[in-house]
């Protein structure tokens, strides 16, 4: 049907799980950021700096940003009037990446890429950037889609971010499979202190399909992480899946009355090699 595809770049190694914002005016908290555990960290000019410290930020991480700890970037949306300014950072040597807030048409992931972004990350927040999730997630240069959930909620007028927001949520974990991308990252954990909170939040986008989730403090990153590996129940149901598969030497065999087949022995084979990573 003429459906463009990348070729598919998930690999589990490689897939940040955590990100970490920081504010892009407190310059002073970006290298205690990068020593936080998070997998990525991304400096936000956009909520987390109010307008009239837009430049003076803007200059901060000018200032900052080196090869040696390599940052993401949240610029200012395409709508704002910071947008073309911000267009400055994201050839520099040390951004990582530029993510794109309220993300909606290809042609504003194009423009970012046009000035030297390495990766896009588009986020969505709003209806009419789930409605071109397809064609943001196969623009070029686009390496995952991130869910701005709170925001999407006051611009879609939902109340709720469980099955209020469950369709949205599988849409961009289809897509993002569709078009060869990583899988995408959910949005924030608003209760800093609420671990148990934090444990449901992450633990559902991971049965959902995402493979990272956004986090606003650091306290935050070593629950995310951890919450993102397989448990102990997971790994030795994996392990007892491989045993019973190599003990059946290609025969048809069952473990728990449940027929183990290659589908099974694949995700088993994934939570162990997962696991062995995590160790190592």
């Amino acid at each position: 049907m003429g459906m463009r595809m990348k070729k598919n770049v998930e690999n589990v190694e490689n897939v940040a799980r955590s990100y970490l914002f920081v504010p892009g005016d407190r310059p002073e908290r970006f290298a205690k950021a990068c020593a936080a555990g998070a997998h990525a960290v991304i400096i936000d000019l956009e909520d987390a700096v109010p307008p009239a410290g837009k430049q003076a930020a803007r200059a901060a991480v000018a200032d900052w940003v080196s090869p040696d700890h390599p940052v993401f970037v949240r610029i200012n949306g395409a709508g704002s009037t910071w947008f073309a300014d911000d267009l400055v950072l994201c050839g520099l040597p040390g951004v990582a990446g530029i993510v794109l807030p309220k993300a909606e048409h290809p042609a504003d992931v194009a423009r970012i890429q046009a000035a030297g972004a390495a990766l896009v990350l588009p986020l969505i927040e709003t209806a009419q950037g789930v409605w071109n999730a397809h064609a943001l997630a196969t623009a070029p240069g686009v390496q995952r889609l991130m869910f701005g959930s709170i925001d999407f909620q006051l611009d879609a007028g939902i109340d709720g971010d469980v099955d209020e927001l469950l369709y949205v949520r599988s849409q961009l974990v289809l897509v993002s499979r569709v078009a060869g991308i990583q899988s995408p990252v959910d949005g924030v954990t608003t209760a800093i202190d609420d671990p148990e909170q934090l444990r449901a939040d992450t633990q559902r986008a991971r049965r959902l399909g995402f493979g990272g989730k956004l986090c606003i403090h650091p306290k935050q990153v070593e629950p995310v992480n951890r919450h993102f590996m397989p448990n102990e129940d997971d790994i030795a149901w994996a392990r007892r899946v491989l045993q019973a598969a190599e003990a059946a030497q290609g025969a048809a065999v069952a473990l728990d009355g449940k027929m183990v087949d290659l589908p099974v022995i694949r995700k088993a084979e994934e939570i162990v090699s997962e696991a062995e990573r995590a160790v190592h």
